[in-house]
């Protein structure tokens, strides 16, 4: 399935002005900063310090959805065909290059193409095809359990002292 013209001009549009997209391969869904180079998503990663990316491989599907970066909302989601780019080649240095521009507090800025050469892969999502129709439901994950996120009671001192500042202010 091709992507029509305004298909992929909303895909590509989206994007490019996304800082966030979301993909889902064989594994869960993971956010990924990227960046868009000649007609494609491209992500890096999976190498020490860099983001994860368990579930995509070489010439598999993935699902990318885009949201919007100012309000959050989904804009569109599409097919994407994974493909590994080859360190060294034409492709792999664009996309390093526009990659590098977009990283930010990388420990080694001046050495890191070379690292990613040795330790990471870039992968290039290439778009088939758009689902622009919008989900029933939220789609949205339950939180894993956590000691962060867990309810306890409020410890009893807390509403004296919670008093106390109040009268120390009036």
């Amino acid at each position: 399935m091709t992507l029509s013209a305004l298909e992929l001009a909303l895909v590509e549009e989206a994007t490019k002005k996304s800082g966030l997209i979301w993909v889902r391969g064989t594994g869960p869904d993971r956010g990924l900063w990227h960046a868009w180079v000649d007609g494609a998503a491209h992500v890096l990663g999976d190498g020490p310090g860099e983001q994860p990316f368990p579930g995509l491989a070489d010439g598999a599907a993935a699902e990318v959805t885009v949201r919007s970066k100012d309000k959050g909302g989904r804009l569109v989601a599409w097919t994407a065909r994974v493909r590994q780019l080859e360190p060294g080649s034409e492709a792999w240095e664009a996309a390093a290059a526009e990659l590098k521009t977009k990283r930010l507090n990388a420990p080694d800025s001046e050495t890191m193409t070379e690292r990613w050469a040795r330790e990471c892969r870039l992968l290039r999502l290439e778009p088939e095809a758009a689902h622009t129709e919008l989900p029933d439901g939220s789609h949205a994950a339950a939180p894993l359990p956590s000691p962060g996120i867990t309810r306890r009671p409020v410890p009893a001192a807390l509403p004296k002292l919670l008093l106390k500042r109040k009268k120390r202010g009036a």
